[in-house]
C-alpha cells in the first residue's frame, strides 16, 4: 500500500539533494547561437525599423497627392525630401527601442 504524499514531495526541484546534484547557472557564462538567434526573432522595433516602415506608405501618400492636386513637381520632391529628412531625425533622435508589443 503506498502512502500519502505530500505536496513538498512532489516537488523534486524543492529538495535539498537537488542541489548537490545540480550546480547553480552561471550569471557570465555566454547563451548558444540558437538563444541568441530566437532572442533577437522577438526583440522590440526600435526607431530604425519603424522610420523604415514609415517611408514607403507616406511616398505613396505624396504622389496621390500631387496627382489629386496637380502639384508641380519640385512641390513633391520638396515634401518627399522633407518627409525623409523628418523621418531620419526621427530615427536618430533617440537610442532607445520603442515597446509595440
Amino acid at each position: 500500500m503506498t502512502t500519502a504524499r505530500s505536496e513538498s514531495d512532489l516537488r523534486s526541484l524543492d529538495r535539498a539533494r537537488m542541489h548537490t546534484i545540480f550546480k547553480p547557472l552561471d550569471s557570465e557564462e555566454r547563451l548558444p547561437g540558437e538563444q541568441v538567434i530566437a532572442g533577437k526573432r522577438f526583440r522590440s522595433v526600435g526607431r530604425w525599423e519603424l522610420a523604415g516602415a514609415i517611408w514607403l506608405p507616406s511616398l505613396v501618400v505624396i504622389m496621390v497627392l500631387g496627382q489629386l492636386t496637380n502639384a508641380p513637381s519640385s512641390i513633391a520632391l520638396a515634401a518627399v525630401g522633407l518627409t525623409f529628412l523628418g523621418l531620419l531625425g526621427f530615427a536618430l533622435a533617440g537610442d532607445g527601442r520603442l515597446h509595440l508589443k
